[in-house]
């Protein structure tokens, strides 16, 4: 390991021959901001013992918070952990008592630990390039090992090192580092190299409204930067919903809501799915009319959502469940034996049952989901068991609160959401004159 500190040594004299200069230089080329001097960096390594140590190299993880003191001097504190670090062993050769030569390996510390960093570092940069960002490194650190190492579980070191970041703007970089630690009480010289990612908060400027004559758009969206906070987009984000429609088409053609991937709540993004690739319309959850939703005419039923005719039949339950329960009362059977009629009198036709919940701020996905399958089981076995429907020409599913049917109140809820989908493939002929009375439940 003598490499490694010949080559900190060498970055240090350097430095001090060539500080001054290097220092006149970067005024000449720019100054760095301190108006976002916080930031704060994630980067994987691993760390190097000399060859007599305890421990093997081993993988490491390094999160960094950094202040920028002035242009020349940063103030850096880091987390390092590393999860699992091999024991070290020698080779022993020996003579037995039958004269035979017999080799071992001795282990020299624990067979494995793991270890967690504190390091604090003042980073001295050369010189601040429009993105070269080269410094040295010069701190001390605590290592806390799982067993003893050294006879120690605390480890104090002395560290010295460097490294370069490259800016590709004011928020992000990327860097590479290497450090030299001191540590232990033989004074071992160990190091850690890491590589990773910066971010500085704060370093997006809010654009000046007055510096240019006519309307600003930072982002290029169609959207006005003055007109963007109204609809709570992001004025240097062209798309802010992710959906495939910029903010301006958002607004000014398809008159969607520029925050929300699906407007019309069809399961089907308003840009990506909706407008380029399936020709539906992004405000209309039915664009066909066929009574089966864009959404779940692509995902589920592989029918064209253009088409009516070939959409499947749809019947809405809305069963009121007892609270966190998936027993159906009498007063809802009429309903379900309206399909077992549709089925009785189609024996080719098949039923996809599926359960919806509403969500409120304390609602839990998984636990919503698990429930609105249970409700869905409940009425595939009162088809099975009541109807005398084959159980093979059924499925259930349960998808909680992902597919709402329009805008979620999160403080009230939407109990309307609250319901039971069956959808029939195969059905023949009008069936409409089997609905018993005229509750939510529809058939389509």
């Amino acid at each position: 390991m003598n490499w490694i500190r010949h080559t900190f040594l060498s970055l240090g004299a350097l430095s001090l021959i060539c500080g001054i200069p290097l220092v006149a230089t970067s005024q000449e080329i720019g100054e760095v901001s301190l108006e976002a001097p916080w930031y704060a960096s994630g980067s994987i390594g691993g760390m190097l013992f000399e060859g007599d140590e305890e421990l093997k190299n081993g993988f490491a993880l390094i999160g960094r918070v950094g202040y920028d003191h002035s242009e020349w001097w940063t103030w850096e504190g880091g987390l390092m952990l590393a999860p699992s670090l091999d024991g070290n062993d020698v080779g022993n050769t020996f003579i037995d008592d039958q004269g035979n030569v017999v080799q071992e390996r001795i282990p020299l510390g624990p067979d494995d630990t793991w270890a967690l960093g504190l390091t604090f570092e003042g980073l001295y940069h050369f010189t601040r390039w429009e993105r070269v960002d080269p410094f040295l490194a010069l701190g001390g650190g605590l290592t806390w090992y799982e067993d003893e190492v050294n006879g120690e579980n605390f480890d104090p070191s002395i560290r010295v090192g460097g490294g370069v970041m490259y800016h590709f703007n004011d928020e992000w970089a990327v860097r590479a580092d290497g450090r030299t630690f001191i540590a232990g009480n033989d004074t071992e010289a160990n190091a850690i190299v890491d590589g990773g990612v910066v971010w500085t908060w704060g370093a997006r400027i809010p654009p000046d409204f007055t510096a240019v004559g006519g309307p600003l758009d930072s982002d290029g969206d169609g959207l006005p930067d003055d007109e963007e906070p109204d609809w709570n987009t992001d004025p240097f984000d062209p798309d802010t919903d992710k959906d495939g429609l910029s903010d301006g088409e958002e607004v000014y053609e398809w008159k969607t809501v520029p925050t929300n991937p699906d407007t019309d709540h069809d399961a089907l993004t308003d840009g990506f799915d909706e407008v380029h690739k399936y020709g539906t319309h992004p405000l209309v959850r039915d664009t066909d009319g066929g009574g089966v939703a864009d959404g779940h005419e692509v995902i589920e039923d592989d029918t064209n959502p253009l088409d009516p005719s070939d959409d499947l039949m749809l019947i809405e339950l809305y069963i009121q469940f007892d609270y966190n329960k998936a027993i159906i009362k009498p007063e809802y059977y009429a309903k379900i034996d309206v399909i077992a009629k549709v089925l009785n009198r189609n024996p080719g036709a098949t039923a996809r049952i599926e359960g919806h919940a509403d969500r409120t701020k304390k609602s839990k996905a998984r636990y919503n989901k698990k429930l609105s399958r249970r409700r869905a089981t409940a009425v595939l076995d009162y088809l099975a068991d009541n109807g005398k429907i084959d159980r093979s020409r059924m499925t259930a599913h349960g998808y909680g609160f992902e597919r709402p049917k329009g805008p979620v109140d999160l403080v009230n809820g939407n109990p309307e959401y609250r319901r039971v989908e069956v959808y029939l493939r195969g059905v023949q002929g009008d069936v409409s004159n089997v609905n018993p009375d005229a509750s939510p439940s529809a058939v389509n």
